[in-house]
């Protein structure tokens, strides 16, 4: 009998932070158990365990997906998954995390959030990018991740914005 593998997907986006230095994002994105601040679908981050900042440390991250997006009318369905953190760069402003345990239908996933420079347009600011690299998920199109990815970038971007230019 052939065995049959389907191919990983990969996918990769990047959002602009306007009027921010690369610094600055980093800063609130290195906090790998904030990400409910800055993305607005996570409505709770929190660590599990590990050592912030460091490799090996685990963060659960849930939502809850209303009757209007999924959930029966009286039961809302809580999205969850447990992610590992598996390298974090300061100096590249990058960290790589693994979707570990979860009810979204991962198999594995694994992503690299790097801050970068916007480089030759005169523009100033910085921005996100967003890869990944996933088995492909039963009921759930590549489109269909990648857009999400893309619009999570996205929102992410512009709250992080909101969060450095309102402590001015």
């Amino acid at each position: 009998m052939e065995e049959r593998t389907e191919r990983k997907w990969e996918g990769k986006t990047t959002a602009k932070v306007h009027e921010s230095t690369p610094e600055q994002v980093w800063s609130l994105l290195e906090d790998f158990c904030s990400l409910n601040k800055y993305l607005p679908t996570i409505d709770t981050c929190y660590k599990i365990e590990g050592a912030y900042g460091q490799p090996g440390l685990i963060r659960y991250c849930a939502s809850t997906v209303s009757s209007s997006s999924g959930g029966s009318d009286d039961h809302p369905t809580i999205n969850w998954c447990h992610e590992k953190l598996l390298s974090m760069d300061p100096i590249e402003r990058c960290l790589t995390y693994e979707v570990l345990d979860n009810n979204l239908g991962f198999k594995s996933y694994l992503s690299t959030m790097k801050v970068l420079p916007i480089d030759g347009d005169g523009e100033p600011g910085c921005q996100i990018e967003w890869s990944f690299v996933s088995d492909p998920i039963e009921g759930f199109g590549f489109d269909k991740l990648l857009t999400y990815v893309d619009s999570s970038a996205h929102a992410m971007a512009a709250n992080i914005e909101k969060a450095l230019h309102s402590s001015e």
